[in-house]
């Protein structure tokens, strides 16, 4: 097979692979950034409150995504205004709900459609509508749990806060010797509002509203739990696994720092001889000699090309040949300073004909 055969082999086998990348490649984008290539309509929602919903993230009706997220911005002074993208077929009425729900344990959210009670005799949204303020619900903010006990936190010294907080940080970290510590800072807060049943009944009334905001939650709070269950079962099902990674990243930083150790002095020396190379080119006469090199590199290397294209193998012709030749000094002959200029510098040239092209 000749060379230009093969070389229109390895274009069409190239040009075909490149092209089974970008569609693969684009598949996967399409997949993973939920881009739809059919038709699709958009509708708004107003939120009182759409903190982490970002555009990109998915819409979902029963936990089937049909859309994405296209625009977050501020409404009203104090509402969000939701603009989302569902595919044609999905039919939104005047009773459709909106939510913003937990999508994982680390915050990410999406927005969920529901249908209203009344979703039977209820008219179709056009595209572009909007879902009031009354059909929406913002996702549960854990702020409210905190601010509940903001009362009961004011009755305590600094002191007696930093105490009881580092010591509960201990007890979950799993450190032994801090449960004591912590029954004994408990005990001592429940004598010092023991005669505060006014202060206590305000932190009752201020968790109330979270207690209602959990109740009507329940499916969620339950499928969280079984999922967090779940995902611990995985990971003590595969504590040998991790425990054999730790390990191996053990030895591997052994063995890397026994190679350092060993290469150390290697590098040292290395690193001497390089200083040496360097301080010899640094001369002025080797400095010409360098640059003439570096001058005449690229016509060398284009002849190399052109004499390497006739085949695996190169054809070199001697054209010429100099040198030169420095005898000892063994006494003040004149015969011999003669001799001496003669080998300094002498050169050979043919005189063929192809030395003259």
């Amino acid at each position: 097979m000749s060379r230009n055969s093969q070389t229109t082999a390895s274009a069409v086998k190239l040009g075909i692979f490149t092209l089974t990348s970008v569609l693969v490649t684009g598949l996967l984008a399409a997949i993973m950034g939920n881009v739809g290539f059919g038709p699709g309509k958009e509708y708004k929602a107003v939120f009182s409150n759409a903190s982490m919903l970002e555009k990109g993230d998915d819409v979902r009706i029963a936990g089937v995504s049909v859309g994405e997220v296209k625009k977050v911005e501020h409404y009203q002074r104090s509402k969000a205004l939701v603009t989302f993208r569902v595919k044609a077929d999905v039919k939104l009425t005047e009773a459709s709900r909106a939510e913003v729900r937990f999508k994982n344990l680390v915050g990410d959210r999406y927005l969920a459609l529901e249908e209203g009670l009344d979703a039977d005799g209820s008219e179709p949204l056009d595209e572009g509508d909007t879902i009031p303020n009354i059909r929406t619900s913002p996702a549960l903010d854990l702020t409210v749990l905190f601010n509940g006990f903001q009362p009961l936190f004011t009755a305590l010294q600094p002191d007696q806060v930093n105490d009881l907080s580092m010591n509960l940080v201990q007890v979950l970290q799993g450190e032994g010797g801090t449960v004591r510590s912590l029954l004994e800072n408990a005990g001592s807060l429940t004598q010092t509002l023991a005669d505060r049943d006014e202060l206590i009944g305000e932190v009752i009334t201020n968790l109330s509203q979270t207690l209602d905001t959990v109740n009507e939650r329940s499916d969620e709070l339950t499928t969280l739990v079984v999922e967090l269950k779940g995902w611990m079962k995985d990971l003590a099902d595969d504590r040998q696994v991790i425990g054999n990674s730790l390990e191996n990243i053990s030895g591997l930083t052994e063995e890397v720092a026994s190679l350092l150790k060993s290469g150390r002095p290697l590098l040292k020396d290395d690193v001497a001889l390089l200083r040496k190379v360097t301080r010899t080119l640094n001369q002025p006469q080797n400095q010409a000699i360098l640059d003439e090199l570096l001058k005449n590199l690229p016509e060398a290397m284009t002849d190399q090309v052109r004499t390497g294209t006739y085949g695996s193998w190169y054809s070199y012709y001697l054209c010429s040949v100099g040198g030169s030749i420095k005898l000892p000094i063994l006494s003040e002959i004149p015969a011999l300073d003669q001799l001496q200029k003669l080998l300094s510098s002498f050169s050979l040239k043919s005189t063929a004909k192809r030395c003259s092209l």
